[in-house]
């Protein structure tokens, strides 16, 4: 059953060299694992029988909604070792190595698209305790989490989105707000926290709000959807 590593397209815009060596990890020169950049909002045109490597929340969801015959499972539970599925394809993911952040207080955002899916937030607590980050949990959180305010853009007037960001980052008991999700990551800099998304963490990098404002990075990232 062959399987494929899906960076997304948040990624791909955020860092592409660290999906890069995301995937090299991944594959370890075996050739076995494939690098799939067709954005999940089209169909993946994948064998039937694919394995999806994600790491976008939004992607995540889709791959499990949308597009039988294939299935998904996070980057974040391959790292943490609690993926359902042979790993034989796969680096060992003891071998992947976490950086020591001494202890550091973060608290979490957890992606509304993950919002009933456990696996997930586990598994993302597990890769945290790897790296000695000390999780401080917001009141809502897991599957109590709301939204950064980001899927309100193209609903509410774009004022009223950031006011939302806003809000949600108000919530957060700690200014390093960990998200694995580019776009709430976005929102939390809106929202005057740090930011730190999950794939900078694990290669000891700061997250750089780059192109934040809701319209313009909207706009890229549907430009880079129709592309891909």
């Amino acid at each position: 059953m062959p399987d494929v590593f899906a960076p997304g397209c948040a990624l791909m815009l955020h860092q592409p060299a660290l999906a890069g060596r995301l995937l090299a990890f991944l594959d370890r020169g075996q050739g076995r694992v494939a690098e799939h950049l067709t954005c999940c909002r089209h169909a993946p045109d994948l064998p039937a029988g694919t394995r999806i490597i994600n790491v976008c929340a939004g992607c995540d969801r889709r791959y499990r909604e949308l597009y039988p015959g294939i299935s998904t499972v996070s980057l974040w539970e391959v790292l943490a070792g609690s993926a359902r599925f042979p790993m034989e394809a796969l680096a060992d993911s003891a071998d992947f190595p976490f950086p020591d952040y001494g202890g550091a207080a973060m608290t979490i955002l957890d992606a509304c698209p993950t919002r009933t899916e456990a696996r997930v937030h586990e598994a993302v607590r597990t890769l945290l305790a790897r790296m000695h980050i000390t999780v401080v949990e917001p009141a809502a959180t897991r599957t109590r989490g709301t939204c950064c305010g980001d899927s309100c853009y193209g609903t509410l007037p774009v004022d009223q989105v950031k006011e939302r960001m806003r809000r949600r980052a108000g919530e957060m008991p700690c200014q390093d707000v960990v998200v694995y999700c580019v776009s709430c990551a976005k929102a939390m800099h809106i929202g005057g926290r740090r930011p730190r998304y999950l794939v900078d963490l694990l290669f000891d990098e700061p997250t750089a709000p780059g192109l934040f404002e809701p319209e313009p990075w909207h706009r890229q990232i549907e430009a880079f959807i129709a592309e891909h």
